[in-house]
């Protein structure tokens, strides 16, 4: 194990090989900003670590993950709660809504089809925009306040925290074809827990437990037309201004 822990730090890797989590990845290397590239083993990004096996938690320590952002609703924080050595909690709720929603459209007769869930996650990914701000703004002013390694995470980490990668990976200047290739990452990379939603069509199941550019292309298109751009959103929504913007490339972005 050892030896597998000083072959990760030394030589970076986006995925990490968790038993635990199956979307765990780093969003160092990205090029940022004036051509600098995004420090590796500072930011990661994840689904929930309530299933993290002592040989995941030692690997976190390893790389000395030191605070986890849970993105995750109360509901779904009770049900897979946990508590890691060494690394502080912060939970910024954002509550599920996709769900609820589809159950609404079963409950008035109507057979959920995938065209319908793709229309619910861009419906949910601007509520991302517009309702859930605060969480984000809080998320930031947690990465200006030291950059201690962080994860930040959801239940799949792919929506919440898809928008949250999205977020910061823009902050710090890389280019929105990355932010989504990154996004994208998702697809390859997370396993759907066995007979989650089985009551739904599968071709429904395809949609919600994965991504797709509709889905942030929504959320991004939001940020366009009701804010005018991802610096304006930054500011006068998020509260990073030039400065804090400034902080932040410190923090996370590595000179060349």
């Amino acid at each position: 194990m050892q030896q597998q822990l000083s072959t990760l730090s030394s030589s970076p890797t986006r995925s990490l090989p968790l038993t635990g989590a199956s979307n765990f990845r780093d969003l160092g290397g990205y090029t940022g900003h004036g051509g600098q590239p995004v420090k590796w083993r500072r930011l990661f990004r994840s689904d929930h670590l309530a299933a993290l096996t002592p040989q995941d938690q030692a690997l976190l320590a390893e790389l000395g993950v030191a605070r986890a952002v849970d993105f995750r609703g109360q509901a779904e924080s009770a049900a897979h709660a946990y508590a890691l050595p060494g690394v502080a909690r912060h939970p910024l709720a954002i509550e599920p809504t996709v769900v609820q929603r589809a159950l609404e459209l079963q409950r008035a007769g109507r057979q959920l089809t995938a065209q319908d869930a793709v229309a619910l996650m861009q419906e949910t990914y601007r509520g991302f925009v517009h309702d859930n701000a605060p969480r984000f703004a809080a998320l930031f002013r947690l990465l200006l306040a030291s950059d201690a390694p962080t994860v930040f995470h959801c239940t799949a980490g792919k929506d919440r925290t898809g928008f949250a990668a999205a977020l910061i990976l823009l902050a710090l200047g890389v280019p929105r074809d990355v932010v989504m290739h990154d996004y994208l990452l998702t697809n390859a990379l997370y396993q759907r827990p066995p007979g989650m939603g089985s009551n739904a069509p599968e071709e429904v199941l395809r949609v919600l437990w994965r991504v797709q550019e509709e889905f942030l292309d929504a959320a991004l298109h939001s940020v366009d037309s009701d804010f005018g751009g991802v610096q304006a959103y930054l500011v006068e929504v998020l509260g990073v201004d030039a400065a804090a913007q400034k902080e932040l490339a410190g923090r996370y972005l590595q000179a060349v």
